[in-house]
């Protein structure tokens, strides 16, 4: 019984990696829920009942939750939302952390993040293309490969027979026939599997995600708005990381089930706490002892996070130059070495977390 539930927990744990790929690749669960038909039952099923993974593992393993909580504490930046950046001859700046997500605790702003928005006169985003759908599905059709397969490829090909009756039964339990989603890279599916029901439900209900949120603000108090990535960026992103990694990703994550919710709640109570540090340390603990898990980690690490944590630093410094800008990206971006506050300071810039 034991181990029975060491591996569901670290099943889930892995699912943690997975969520914040998603996290990072925000549009797709926009794109999804707008292309394909959400199921009845989801579409009713809109009450939140996860659970916060950490304080269960602070009780059933505390040597693992303070060996974490160490590891945070040492990731530079590592605590914090709201940061000033400044430099002499430029009028201030703010970097600010988002999550991805509808959740109303995630979406209400701060006091001191509000304070820096309303004096904002540009508001920075991952991508604006997230704002248009036309012109976000016109920049994904230019390249069809990054979210389809364009050979003879197709997901079941890629699947065990045993994890072929996995990915089917969840699928359509969830209203979604296999077939019609056949051509679908599985980080595509993923995006829509991955979130609990309640938050796919406020989805398809037109709720905005925290960043997209900021950018109608923005716009409604005659506000400019700008981007630091193209949604081609970060297809390519994603697309560079081994397709072993995906597939196995869609299916230990369907075979989650609802303990996804946890997941998303874990996600959510360390937002709230400002507890950016915290993000890969539990990562990387809870991966399973996998051949080949420190690597994937690294390649998604490497790919996901810090070469785009390289490119959004140098396009945001002609817009820092302008002077007044609130940078709203993934709060994942901002701690560590390599995290955008790190870069910013060896870019000249002092930055400092605001409390």
């Amino acid at each position: 019984m034991k181990r029975a539930i060491a591996i569901a927990d670290r099943t889930a744990n892995k699912a943690l990696l997975l969520l914040a790929a998603l996290n990072v690749l925000f549009f797709i669960t926009f794109l999804i829920v707008t292309m394909l038909a959400m199921g009845e039952a989801q579409a009713e099923a809109a009450a939140c009942k996860g659970s916060d993974m950490l304080a269960a593992l602070q009780k059933s393993d505390p040597a693992l939750f303070d060996k974490i909580k160490a590891e945070a504490a040492a990731t530079p930046n590592g605590q914090g939302l709201l940061w000033k950046i400044e430099k002499a001859g430029e009028t201030p700046s703010f970097l600010f952390g988002t999550m991805h997500m509808t959740d109303p605790r995630v979406t209400a702003l701060p006091l001191a993040a509000q304070k820096a928005f309303n004096a904002s006169g540009t508001v920075v985003i991952e991508t604006t293309e997230i704002l248009d759908q036309s012109k976000m599905v016109a920049a994904i059709m230019k390249e069809p490969e990054l979210t389809m397969f364009t050979d003879n490829t197709t997901l079941a090909s890629l699947l065990s027979p045993e994890d072929a009756a996995i990915v089917d039964k969840a699928l359509t339990e969830r209203g979604i026939p296999l077939a019609s989603v056949a051509k679908m890279k599985p980080w595509m599916l993923s995006a829509m599997v991955a979130l609990p029901a309640c938050e796919l439900a406020r989805k398809s209900e037109g709720e905005p995600v925290l960043d997209i949120k900021l950018a109608q603000d923005a716009k409604a108090e005659g506000k400019e708005i700008d981007g630091l990535e193209t949604v081609a960026d970060q297809l390519r992103a994603m697309a560079s990381l081994p397709m072993d990694f995906h597939v196995r990703g869609l299916v230990d994550t369907l075979k989650l089930g609802d303990r996804m919710d946890d997941v998303v709640e874990t996600m959510i109570v360390l937002y709230q706490r400002g507890d950016t540090g915290m993000f890969w340390p539990l990562f990387r603990a809870v991966l399973p002892d996998e051949t080949g898990g420190d690597e994937g980690y690294a390649a998604f690490d490497e790919a996901m996070v810090k070469s785009r944590n390289h490119t959004m630093a140098e396009r945001a410094e002609p817009i820092l130059a302008k002077g007044k800008a609130f940078i709203a990206v993934g709060a994942m971006h901002l701690p560590g070495p390599d995290g955008l506050v790190e870069l910013l300071r060896k870019d000249g810039y002092t930055v400092t977390a605001v409390n």
